[in-house]
């Protein structure tokens, strides 16, 4: 079980882009020791609030809170120390080898070389990806999947409280996609705070604990009756109709044909 405190916790947070609202008065917590998944039809404003929670952009109205604390008082070092962020695009330029590419992941925690300490980590984070085989290897080489591993690793070497991630699993073919939401729940259960947005509703709830809903810049609450993957529900954030089938405990969801 994780810390009773929420690792993120967001208050009545409004933002407009060239006066067209993109959040309206959202009021969220996010639990810690808990693998939260943020799912919605694109446009309703799931990167936005990411980027707001990584603390890219600034807002005009409301409170967000990371660990306890607001998060406007962070500098970019401590933030960094204790956020992990992995974007949605990523377009390497440099064939820097994968074990530079994830000591970079340290670069909060180094004034001017990397110690041996740093070394360690970044290694360290290698091996619990498990792809501590490819540290040679120049990053620009390797395969879509792989190089999503290896930014998991950079985000790990942060050695950060909490990671948030921006469809993680996009643009990679069905195994990868498993691999990588089997490790993101392992490191979860090894006492991780996890937020990722998700295009798919079934990854999420194969995987997740816990799945906050946007549809047009608003949080959608769960009716007390209903669970995240009722049928009626989901039709009602994704605005079409859906057949459900029963798995395990829960259901997985296809859109009708």
């Amino acid at each position: 079980m994780g810390d009773l405190t929420p690792a993120i916790q967001v208050e009545k947070l409004s933002f407009a882009y060239e006066e067209r609202s993109i959040l309206n008065d959202i009021s969220l917590e996010i639990p810690a020791g808990q693998f939260t998944v943020l799912l919605g039809k694109n446009g309703s404003g799931k990167s936005t609030l990411m980027r707001i929670l990584c603390g890219f952009l600034d807002f005009e109205r409301g409170k967000v809170h990371i660990m306890g604390e607001e998060i406007r008082s962070f500098s970019s070092r401590r933030r960094a120390r204790v956020l992990g962020f992995l974007p949605q695009h990523h377009r390497p330029v440099f064939p820097f080898s994968v074990q530079d590419v994830v000591l970079t992941g340290r670069a909060s925690h180094v004034t001017y070389v990397p110690k041996q300490e740093d070394l360690e980590i970044s290694i360290a984070a290698l091996e619990r990806v498990g792809i501590i085989h490819l540290k040679e290897r120049p990053f620009t080489e390797l395969s879509g999947g792989e190089q999503q591993l290896v930014r998991i690793a950079q985000v790990l070497a942060q050695q950060p409280r909490l990671i948030l991630l921006d469809e993680p699993s996009s643009h990679l073919d069905f195994l990868n996609q498993a691999h990588l939401l089997r490790l993101i729940r392992e490191l979860v259960d090894a006492d991780l705070t996890v937020l990722a947005v998700l295009h798919d509703p079934n990854s999420a709830f194969l995987y997740g604990d816990h799945f906050i809903f946007l549809k047009d810049g608003s949080v959608e609450r769960l009716p007390a009756a209903e669970r995240p993957w009722d049928r009626d529900f989901l039709e009602r954030i994704y605005d079409t109709e859906m057949d459900s089938i029963p798995y395990g405990d829960r259901a997985l969801v296809v859109p009708k044909g």
